[in-house]
């Protein structure tokens, strides 16, 4: 294995193979990646239909929150209009603004970056099809649940963002708050696999060839898009287990005469909120960045300044959340430095705009339907860019703040960074789903309507805003003088949604997916998502010289078509796609891919039942589809490893042999186990930020010395115990790699007295804090220090069972010194768990001791 890795990284770059492709090959690679049939084409996990699917699923929640808000604005155009009552009103405007954000805008992108990574790449799929899959089940039927509450009077009813002290048990004890908490930390847990699946494909499943300097935009924004979603996106799943917590068992983590504080919410909400912003608008851009040089027929400008700018916003991104907390009385000091952030983001956003026009101005522009939505797109945006500009000047946000010159700001923002670019990539992009492509007509009489009605509806709003209408106003007065603007308001409402209507039946008339080979590169664009394509994308997987392939390199098309590269048939018996190297695609191994699977449809719906369950207070049956869920999960994972094929090596065609596995840092789970510890790790990070901030805000709760604190003894023995299981997995692993198969015992041994070590270690915690008086319901202290230890305690039993996993596969013949990949994930993992649970002993136990 060590002599083909070093092969590889020598490896020439391979002209195509002229020799004329064995009869029957192609229709062999067929049959392995023909979809499922009749019902069990629900089982389909290959990113052509899961990539679909998720784009159809985000598309229905666009058009039902669409719907919620004509409502809205219906019920607003007219002073004391009576079309609904304030507490539906309340829910419609939460759930208009709650779908619109987390079960459209970041499904959306992550859907059309699960359908187009693959063809852009020239892989045949991503790493985790399952997983893909899996996110996408998740999301449609928690998704799905989550809107039918409206029909009950359950929905969600404090805003989109929902505030404490407003939402927590006090004032809201219905369920309708349950509903947002346990629901959208669920769909976050979904987007959060898909990243994951996102980051590995693009690092790790490229044509050879493809290296970073020849990555796609697209891939880019995909990239810094995805790992923003893993460093964001736990903080409002830790936020809505903080307020879920405190609702179900009174934990006062925001309630102020307990030691709690609501602006912990708005600091954790708002530390994903913002980023999400450009979590939005990258994968927008990126898709821009391809299809502007397409229409004008001529490479982007400024590829590496572009690529900085994304990377840059990314960054920039995480300095901005406490700019929507300029009115809550923050120190001068930090309202300067955020206010600047938020000046400074503008600048990599510039960058881009440029190298767009100036891409636009060195072409010639094709006047299609999606380069009016790229040119509506580039109006709106820049608008909408500079109100961000006004409201990020601290005297002005004060008297903008909760108006509707910031709902009009934000829409403009939204709409003009993610909807418009998404409306083009629909035309764009549909001939390579669809048998053909979209209505020219239908599609400008989208655009225009769409257009004007953008304009109409929220360049009024900043004028109703500077005249002091409140968000969220329910209704007005007609001596407010604001009847007339929120009249057009409503009418350019209606304008997009006729111009949704025309889409859909531009859809209905023409989108016909699944129907073997496509409408073909109808724009002579020059990317590889446009190469012949079917079920297993391209026939065979080609080398790559450049950023616009077939552009740039003659009779590529014919020569992938003729199966002359890589892979031209099913070399291992099965699905399979090649494994790069991250920085310069260099073919690394063979991965052997998943096929159908019912498995992970029914871990999507028990896990969204269990979720459910505990909304509505259902336990027991909750209890029993968790149970189930992690059973099919179990079912899905177990096949997930199969080893090297048959034959260990395998000539993947043009003379290049390759391995059929690989273990270690050149793994593909490998690295999706380290994204994970990265998800992990930032959820534990925002729950030690909850205990330091409560602890500056109320210091004097918490306890210095003395009988207050744990005895000394437990920590230190639980210590010890933390160290003593990572200290047996550590000898198991060495007794893997060095002892014959038939001598596994010593590992799966070392593998189960970890188990209770590590049990034990979290019990003794939790031991020593109910020695004393403190109880987590008496204040924010003690609320944050068992939260601590129940998250420990959490992560703890996923660990102990994925060792035993482990050891199932061991008694199974499933893991040896060669197949391995299982042991070398939980490996790392569990010494991960070992150094947080460390960390959190050193937080709860020694900080106190030292203001003492």
């Amino acid at each position: 294995m060590a002599d083909t890795r070093a092969r590889q990284q020598d490896t020439p770059v391979h002209l195509p193979n002229s020799t004329p492709r064995p009869e029957g090959e192609l229709e062999r690679l067929k049959q392995v990646w023909r979809a499922p049939r009749g019902f069990h084409f629900l089982s389909a996990v290959n990113n052509n239909y899961v990539g679909v699917w998720y784009v159809g699923a985000a598309l229905l929640f666009f058009v039902l929150a669409g719907a919620l808000a004509l409502i809205i604005r219906t019920q607003l155009a007219q002073p004391e209009f009576r079309l609904i009552g304030h507490d539906l009103y309340n829910q419609l405007f939460t759930m208009h603004g709650t779908i619109m954000m987390f079960l459209f805008a970041v499904p959306m992108v992550e859907a059309m970056g699960v359908y187009l990574l693959p063809n852009m790449q020239a892989a045949r799929d991503l790493p985790f099809p399952r997983l893909s899959a899996y996110a996408f089940w998740a999301y449609f039927i928690g998704g799905t649940a989550f809107f039918t509450s409206l029909f009950f009077g359950l929905a969600p009813n404090g805003g989109w963002f929902m505030y404490p002290p407003l939402t927590s048990y006090k004032y809201s004890p219905g369920i309708n708050a349950d509903f947002w908490l346990l629901g959208i930390g669920f769909i976050e847990i979904s987007a959060i696999a898909g990243a994951i699946e996102i980051i590995v494909g693009i690092l790790k499943t490229r044509a050879p060839g493809q290296s970073l300097d020849k990555l796609p935009i697209y891939s880019w924004a995909m990239l810094i898009f995805a790992l923003m979603i893993v460093f964001a996106f736990p903080a409002i799943i830790t936020a809505t287990l903080l307020l879920e917590i405190e609702r179900a068992f009174h934990w006062p983590f925001f309630i102020a005469e307990q030691g709690g504080d609501p602006l912990l919410w708005q600091h954790l909400f708002w530390f994903f909120g913002h980023p999400e912003v450009y979590v939005i608008f990258l994968p927008a851009a990126g898709m821009v960045s391809m299809m502007v040089p397409t229409m004008a027929q001529t490479p982007l400008s400024g590829y590496r300044l572009v690529v900085l700018a994304i990377i840059a916003t990314g960054f920039l991104s995480f300095g901005l959340w406490v700019h929507h907390m300029f009115t809550t009385g923050l120190p001068t000091l930090s309202l300067n430095f955020f206010s600047a952030a938020s000046m400074a983001v503008a600048i990599p956003s510039g960058i881009q705009v440029f190298a767009w026009i100036s891409t636009i101005a060195s072409g010639k522009l094709q006047m299609r339907t999606p380069t009016y939505f790229l040119l509506g797109f580039l109006f709106i945006f820049v608008l909408g860019g500079l109100t961000g500009v006004m409201v990020a000047v601290v005297p002005f946000d004060w008297q903008a703040h909760d108006t509707y010159f910031v709902v009009a700001h934000f829409h403009y923002v939204l709409i003009g960074g993610m909807v418009f670019p998404i409306f083009a990539a629909f035309y764009y992009w549909a001939p390579t789903a669809s048998s053909r492509p979209l209505s020219e007509t239908l599609g400008k009489w989208v655009f225009w309507l769409m257009f004007i009605g953008v304009n109409v509806t929220f360049f009024t709003m900043h004028i109703t805003g500077l005249m002091g209408m409140p968000r969220r106003t329910y209704t007005y007065i007609a001596e407010m003088g604001w009847g007339t603007l929120n009249m057009i308001s409503t009418l350019g409402s209606y304008m997009i949604g006729l111009g949704v209507l025309i889409f859909l039946v531009d859809l209905a008339k023409n989108f016909r997916p699944f129907r073997g080979e496509n409408a073909g590169n109808v724009w002579n664009a020059g990317t590889l998502e446009w190469l012949p394509s079917e079920n297993y994308q391209t026939r065979s997987i080609p080398i790559i010289t450049s950023r616009e392939p077939i552009w740039d390199q003659p009779n590529l098309a014919e020569d992938v078509k003729a199966g002359r590269y890589f892979l031209p048939g099913a070399q291992t018996g099965g699905r399979e796609t090649i494994i790069t190297s991250p920085i310069d695609a260099r073919p690394q191994y063979i991965l052997q891919l998943p096929g159908p699977s019912w498995p992970t449809v029914l871990a999507a719906l028990f896990t969204a039942c269990f979720f459910l369950g505990l909304t509505i207070k259902l336990y027991i049956p909750a209890l029993v589809c968790g149970i189930l869920a992690i059973a099919f999960v179990i079912w899905w994972l177990w096949g997930s490893d199969p080893g090297p094929a048959v034959d260990p090596e395998i000539d993947v065609g043009g003379g290049l042999v390759l391995p059929t596995y690989m273990t270690g840092s050149m793994s593909h789970s490998w690295w999706a186990m380290i994204v994970l510890i990265l998800v992990t790790g930032t959820v534990f990070a925002c729950l030690i930020f909850s205990y330091f901030f409560l602890w500056t805000v109320n210091p004097d709760i918490w306890p210095r010395s003395g009988e207050a604190l744990p005895w000394f003894g437990w920590p230190i023995g639980a210590a010890l115990l933390y160290v003593a299981s990572s200290a047996l997995i550590w000898f198991a692993g060495r007794r893997l790699s060095h002892v014959p198969e038939r001598s596994s015992w010593p590992t799966r041994i070392a593998l189960i007295l970890a188990v209770p070590l590590i049990l034990g270690a979290v019990s003794l915690e939790v031991l020593g804090q109910l020695s004393t008086e403190v109880r987590p319901t008496d204040s924010g202290y003690g609320a944050v220090v068992y939260m601590l230890s129940s998250f420990q305690g959490f992560f703890v039993t996923v660990l102990s069972v994925m060792a035993l996993y482990t050891v199932a596969r061991s008694l199974t013949g499933r893991l040896n010194r060669v197949r391995r990949s299982t042991f070398d994930n939980t490996h790392l993992f569990w010494h991960y768990g070992v150094a947080q649970g460390l960390v959190a002993l050193v937080v709860v136990h020694i900080f106190p001791r030292l203001l003492g």
